[in-house]
């Protein structure tokens, strides 16, 4: 009897242990950021420049990150050109095959991509996933581009077969944990960037296979993925672009544009417009009282450029990342329409990118601005 009254209390202990552990790990995990914990870390940070950067060698994430194509001298290369014009950040994709595929091979190489980064003073942004492109994205060797189109291989991340998928959800939750959890309390890291344009139906490059009800499947995983980032307690903070729509207030705005600004540490949105119209969305956005970001502009026939839309971002002390850096394999000197529209040759006006393969700038009057405004000089 008596030993049974032991292995009872024993039990109970062990129950309200537990129960107490369970409570202490809630309390731990942080809430989104108030305004005042986002507007101090911004304040640290001094003002962010940089681009969305993919090596010129690899057609998308999978071929950057994989470990027969992860090219250190070329990414080596290219962000000490971002360095020479005083880019200090750089927006960068990750996908959640590569976690499955290899996830400790993944870690490794991010953590020697960040040792690159470091050495010309460059904090990524990582993105966890995209919705951006081709649907159905598989891992190992990576088809060649389309002649002429505009990123024909960049893919989504998580694909259609697992957004449609939730009982892989397990997985895409160890992919997310598994990462953020790895550079949590990482100073080489900006933040995070939950969701690449989660709305985005790819247009008409791959309408015709997209899922028409696709918003449905994405607005409970982009929750989650918040929710699972937040979980593990980074430092670094949280956040997902809104990029098209009315914003004039908050309660127009479709309930994944709510989503994405309500769970976002630090705001960001994205702008190919001129700047005119790039300053009146920094405008609305100043209504959150949150740091700012801009993690797309830069689409020269469009009128976004850099002469036009750097000044105004550092009136207003927003962040900036340009889409392209050097051109390469995702071919972004050409434009959107190029998926519909056959170009034969390289356009007259690049649509995207700063540089040459050869690190020569495709426009030397607009590296100058980018390195004035980063060395707080005058235009």
């Amino acid at each position: 009897m008596k030993v049974r009254i032991h292995v009872l209390i024993v039990l109970i202990s062990l129950f309200f242990f537990n129960c107490s552990t369970q409570k202490t790990s809630i309390v731990q995990q942080r809430e989104i950021w108030t305004s005042e914990q986002a507007n101090n870390w911004y304040a640290k940070q001094g003002w962010l420049v940089g681009a969305n950067f993919i090596p010129s060698n690899a057609i998308n994430q999978l071929e950057m990150w994989q470990a027969e194509t992860f090219d250190t001298a070329t990414i080596n290369r290219e962000l000490a050109w971002a360095e020479s014009i005083g880019m200090n950040t750089m927006r960068v994709f990750l996908h959640d095959l590569l976690h499955q595929q290899d996830s400790i091979g993944l870690y490794q190489r991010m953590d020697v991509f960040l040792q690159i980064a470091q050495r010309h003073g460059i904090k990524p942004l990582f993105v966890l996933f995209d919705s951006c492109w081709d649907p159905f994205p598989k891992p190992g060797k990576q088809r060649e581009p389309k002649p002429h189109v505009h990123n024909s291989g960049w893919v989504q991340s998580p694909g259609q077969y697992a957004l449609k998928d939730s009982t892989q959800y397990p997985r895409l939750e160890k992919y997310v944990k598994g990462v953020v959890s790895r550079f949590a309390n990482d100073e080489r890291i900006l933040g995070w960037d939950i969701w690449n344009e989660p709305d985005n139906m790819t247009g008409p490059s791959y309408e015709k296979v997209e899922i028409p009800n696709k918003v449905e499947y994405v607005m409970p995983l982009l929750k989650k993925a918040f929710a699972w980032s937040r979980s593990v307690n980074p430092s670094q903070p949280l956040t997902s672009g809104i990029w098209v729509g009315d914003w004039s207030t908050h309660n127009v705005m479709k309930p994944i544009e709510k989503l994405q600004i309500e769970e976002s540490d630090i705001i960001s949105f994205h702008n190919y417009d001129n700047a005119q119209e790039f300053e009146k969305r920094i405008l609305l956005m100043k209504r959150y009282n949150k740091p700012i970001i801009c993690t797309e502009y830069m689409a020269r026939p469009n009128g976004s450029t850099f002469q036009g839309s750097l000044p105004v971002a550092k009136k207003y002390n927003v962040a900036m990342y340009n889409w392209g850096f050097v051109n390469g394999k995702t071919q972004t000197i050409y434009p959107w329409d190029s998926w519909t529209k056959t170009y034969s040759s390289e356009p007259p006006v690049w649509f995207h990118d700063i540089f040459q393969k050869n690190g020569t700038a495709y426009r030397t009057e607009e590296v100058e601005v980018i390195r004035k405004l980063a060395n707080n000089k005058q235009l």
